[in-house]
């Protein structure tokens, strides 16, 4: 069967002006003017509508741009901020429109008990609720063919209001500053313009009912705009002309003291009375239609438990799970009885969901991505007052609630971070990280154009012609990067197709493997045509971006008889200003248990100290540091010392060990002679760091680990790193 789909006028107009057009209208407007006075009346209205007319206009300015799906709000925030947040905004605010509807059965009944004095006021509760769930089980059509006649006779009522003016004693004694008297709840014992604001502001809250209908509109990119800033104007002119008519109509006095002031002034108060039910009813009935499509939404979404079910649509396309979920949740809030305690909290929840539809505007009009072409227009200024009104007004209505709300949306968004959930049409928050990025770039070529050395961390390009070059050395090249370092892979592509879809499942396997680390990976394929000039030629074109691998990375095969290519490496990456680190395994021990690091520092200057500077050694040992602490291990520093005007006495190791900050568990140990030698004299240690000294070749390299029979690191300094700042 084909789903039904609706228009401006029944999807959107229509359940946002009944949802404004609401209960605090008929019997709470009057008491406003009674206590803030014609001037202070007019500023809470205008002021309220302020609020809600910029998320209006935010939330209708980003509906011509996207294609919104069910959900509304929630749609709009996953789009743009990503499901995390759109999911930590959307599930309070689906609890916040289901629990709402017993706030409107409430009202409802107390309407009717004006004419039902004797009846149980949860009998009438558990009907009207019947009623309401009887209406939307029906048909999401029919539940708006009811609201047309609900609106009918909202209009009606509005006619006899204003027919007042015609028929009683009019009251030019105008009060325009208000006095602020209180209510009768706290009997008359005064008020103040922040507690009526707060009691006002919940009658204009309505803006997002016909964009919760949005997976239910036949055109919601054309709808959503039209139907809701439509019902915005005329809803703000009736409420603002409102004003006149209760200081017309009655005393300052009787307005403040008496609730139904518009029953009984206006021209026939049986029709306000059923306007009155009917408005109830109408929030009732629309907010039960609104809430099971978010739940809908966040079930195909797959962010809830049992989301599949939630998912499911009937023949006709209501989603009569999602609906007796929520029918449930509904039953809750009237076992409660009273809901003053919790309604303070879905106000919150309301307000939270308004300054999110800002903000996504605001981030999207700052990005200024091409992609952002909405066909309505709005200033910067629009969502900026709009997403700080919302805010300032939670805790200006209730600081402990606005703080409670905020805390439940935190623990939604680390549930769902923690659930890892994956949207398919992706969302703008890539843009705003890469505008960060671009700011942050900028600032820091403004403050100094070369990069910093206290900015250094291991930026690693690995050349790979072979699986086995990452596969041997994986978990050396995690201890070297992790927590803040990253990985580029410039793979050289294969000839063979064969080998090439090898090489790429391989790749594939890799980077999910880094990620799964959370080492920030990419990876590019290079034609081949000669390993020196290729890596040569990566480097130099690197050296344009900002955010640049600052060490060549290679793991050396011993047993391959073309080593020639490394000595080659070596020195194009001096040349162009990057690190060089060389991993040479032994064969048959690799890197051992991962603990013990000796660390050979060699020609250290004499001046040392005087410069703050240990010359050829700052790589290796900043390595040292980075490996020491991924695998919880121990450093022995071996100075091979074999020039006799460079004396190191105990005070000088301690004043090494404190301008380098090496760890307390370091050991220092004097040495003199050749490397190999020494080298090959320590054999309890799980891997050797050694410095690049002036011409050491590959060959040397090998010669020493196959010696020692212990891996080794060895590192060439770029001079952009220091291991004393």
């Amino acid at each position: 069967m084909t789903r039904k789909t609706f228009g401006t006028f029944a999807g959107v107009f229509a359940p946002t002006t009944l949802t404004i057009l609401g209960v605090i209208m008929y019997i709470r407007q009057p008491w406003v003017v009674g206590n803030a006075g014609i001037v202070g009346a007019l500023s809470i209205v205008l002021l309220s509508v302020a609020i809600t007319v910029t998320t209006a206009l935010s939330l209708s300015s980003i509906t011509t741009n996207v294609r919104i799906g069910a959900g509304g709000a929630f749609s709009l925030i996953s789009q743009s901020l990503g499901l995390e947040i759109g999911g930590s905004i959307g599930i309070p605010f689906y609890f916040a429109q289901a629990i709402a509807v017993a706030m409107y059965i409430f009202g409802f009944r107390e309407g009717i008990q004006t004419l039902l004095p004797t009846v149980s006021p949860l009998l009438l509760d558990l009907s009207i609720f019947i009623l309401v769930m009887t209406i939307a089980f029906i048909s999401t059509s029919f539940a708006f063919k009811i609201q047309y006649v609900i609106l009918g006779i909202i209009a009606l009522s509005l006619v006899s209001i204003y027919g007042s003016l015609f028929v009683r004693e009019l009251n030019y004694d105008f009060q325009w500053f208000g006095e602020y008297p209180g209510s009768p709840e706290n009997n008359m014992s005064g008020s103040s313009f922040w507690t009526v604001f707060a009691v006002f502001f919940p009658a204009v809250t309505g803006v997002m009912a016909g964009a919760n209908m949005s997976g239910d509109l036949s055109n919601p990119r054309k709808s959503i705009p039209y139907g809701t800033l439509s019902s915005v104007v005329i809803t703000t002119f009736i409420y603002l002309s409102l004003v006149f008519v209760a200081a017309l109509i009655a005393t300052p006095d009787e307005l403040a003291s008496d609730y139904n002031i518009f029953i009984e002034k206006a021209l026939w108060g049986p029709i306000v009375l059923a306007g009155l039910l009917g408005a109830t009813l109408s929030s009732a009935l629309g907010s039960f239609v609104g809430a099971p499509r978010i739940l809908l939404a966040l079930g195909e979404k797959r962010i809830l438990p049992k989301s599949r079910a939630l998912a499911a649509t009937s023949k006709k396309g209501e989603p009569v799970n999602a609906m007796l979920v929520t029918a449930v949740i509904v039953l809750f809030g009237i076992s409660l009885r009273n809901l003053n305690t919790i309604a303070p909290l879905l106000t919150m929840f309301f307000m939270i969901t308004y300054a999110m539809v800002n903000i996504v505007a605001l981030v999207e009009q700052t990005l200024g991505l091409p992609s952002y072409r909405p066909t309505l227009k709005i200033p910067l200024v629009i969502p900026a007052l709009g997403a700080f009104g919302s805010i300032a007004i939670m805790f200006i209505i209730n600081v402990l609630a606005a703080l409670f709300a905020l805390i439940f949306i935190v623990m939604f968004y680390f549930y769902l971070v923690k659930k890892n959930i994956r949207s398919d049409v992706g969302d703008s928050r890539s843009g705003l990280f890469t505008a960060l990025a671009a700011w942050a770039t900028e600032k820091t070529n403004s403050l100094s154009p070369k990069k910093e050395v206290r900015s250094w961390k291991p930026d690693l390009l690995i050349p790979m012609t072979m699986p086995k070059e990452i596969r041997s050395s994986f978990k050396l090249i995690r201890s070297i990067v992790y927590p803040k370092g990253s990985v580029k892979i410039l793979a050289f592509r294969n000839e063979d197709p064969s080998e090439q879809r090898r090489l790429e499942n391989f790749l594939y396997n890799a980077v999910q493997k880094f990620k799964e680390g959370e080492i920030p990976v990419s990876y590019t394929f290079i034609d081949n045509t000669d390993f020196n000039t290729t890596v040569n030629v990566s480097m130099q074109s690197l050296n344009a971006a900002f955010f640049k691998p600052n060490i060549v990375f290679v793991s050396v095969d011993n047993e391959n008889p073309q080593l020639s290519y490394y000595n080659n490496l070596i020195q194009d990456a001096k040349k162009n200003g990057f690190g060089t680190i060389i991993y040479v395994p032994f064969s048959t021990v690799s890197l051992a248990i991962e603990k013990n690091i000796n660390l050979w520092m060699t020609n250290i200057p004499r001046n040392w100290k005087e410069s703050f500077n240990i010359r050829e050694n700052n790589l290796s040992t900043l390595i040292s540091l980075l490996l020491r602490k991924n695998w919880k291990g121990t450093i022995d520093v071996k100075i091979l010392n074999n020039d006799p005007e460079l004396i190191f006495t105990e005070q000088d190791l301690n004043d090494l060990r404190t301008m380098v900050r090496f760890p307390k568990s370091t050991t220092f140990e004097l040495k003199q002679g050749h490397l190999l030698d020494q080298v090959k004299s320590e054999k309890s240690t799980d891997v050797n760091i050694i410095s690049i000294e002036g011409k050491m070749t590959i060959e040397e390299m090998v010669l020493i680990v196959n010696e020692s029979r212990i891996s080794a690191i060895f590192c060439g300094d770029s001079e952009f790193e220091n291991v004393m700042v």
